[in-house]
């Protein structure tokens, strides 16, 4: 969920690539608005199959929305026969759609007005004439070509930088299997340092990120560190974890991608919480921080219903897998 104001058609279309964090394509965009927190929501199915409207209407009707809006990228056909049972559904959850377009080649049209002011040509557009773009654009909201593009963003290098990343992982294992007892203070000092670093633009060493992925295992640590997201600009903390989800050993990957899909999801930019807890759960199905996050994106909770409070003591039987 966001903020941003959307007021037209164009608005709408200039505004989905940010919600989403890429420009869609065969695709099936709800956006819900005119909510209790004042912001919007905007969840993507595929088409030409686009699942079960009404659980979608149910996701936008139980967090408050009063109004929605549809857009429809691909083919005329395609996007009408799954614009109709979307609209039914919202309709009976009380989230009626305002409006319903398709969107493609660079021109929209409604799916609702047959009037001389709709052109059956279609109406152009221009993404970037929209305010909602600059305002995307300086709240820290980056828009990539396409979905391929987003779960590339997360995916671990390949040639030389791959096998720093398995050197790296290799020598720090060894380190961490001979280091005397230490206590988790001293593990979150460290890894607040990275993040205090990565702040002013310093990025870790391969060997740091190696270090940080097996401090992450013990859960006092990750929740530690969770706890000090910036929710209130998480800009900085996203590009952090982003790049140590793409440089850490694989078998290491489930908390560095849940707490990127966490500082994610409190942006409002779902697209990249989703490819980190896909990430996440394909190395560790059973991750609990990343099962209930899953469950929160599926439900489309607030992020403000998220905060973060400073989590117990750690008791002495405190485990190190999750």
């Amino acid at each position: 969920m966001t903020s941003l104001v959307i007021r037209s058609a164009q608005d709408a279309i200039a505004a989905v690539p940010y919600l989403l964090g890429f420009h869609p394509s065969r695709s099936l965009v709800v956006i819900g608005f005119e909510g209790r927190s004042g912001g919007t929501c905007a969840v993507r199915l595929d088409l030409p199959a686009p699942g079960p409207a009404g659980r979608v209407a149910a996701v936008l009707a139980g967090n408050g929305f009063a109004r929605s809006l549809l857009l429809g990228y691909g083919p005329a056909g395609e996007v009408a026969e799954a614009a109709r049972p979307m609209r039914a559904a919202l309709a009976a959850a009380g989230v009626p759609a305002a409006e319903a377009i398709r969107v493609a080649d660079g021109r929209w049209w409604s799916l609702t007005c047959h009037d001389v002011c709709c052109p059956p040509e279609g109406t152009p557009y221009d993404i970037y004439a929209s305010t909602v773009a600059a305002e995307a654009a300086f709240g820290g909201h980056v828009a990539l070509a396409d979905r391929a593009e987003l779960v590339a963003s997360v995916r671990p290098p390949d040639g030389p930088a791959r096998a720093a990343t398995r050197r790296a992982a290799e020598g720090a294992e060894r380190r961490y299997l001979a280091r005397p007892p230490s206590s988790p203070e001293d593990d979150v000092a460290f890894v607040l340092a990275l993040l205090a670093r990565a702040r002013t633009g310093s990025r870790p060493t391969d060997e740091e990120v190696a270090w940080l992925g097996l401090l992450l295992t013990d859960l006092r640590v990750r929740d530690e560190t969770w706890i000090r997201l910036d929710e209130d600009a998480p800009a900085a903390d996203i590009a952090f974890w982003r790049d140590i989800v793409r440089r850490v050993d694989p078998a290491r990957v489930p908390a560095p991608a849940s707490l990127l899909a966490f500082a994610a999801y409190s942006a409002g930019d779902g697209g990249l919480a989703n490819v980190a807890l896909r990430r996440a759960l394909d190395a560790d199905p059973a991750y609990s921080m990343a099962v209930i996050l899953r469950e929160v994106v599926n439900a489309g909770i607030s992020p403000a219903k998220l905060r973060m409070r400073k989590p117990d003591p750690p008791r002495a039987d405190h485990q190190k897998a999750g």
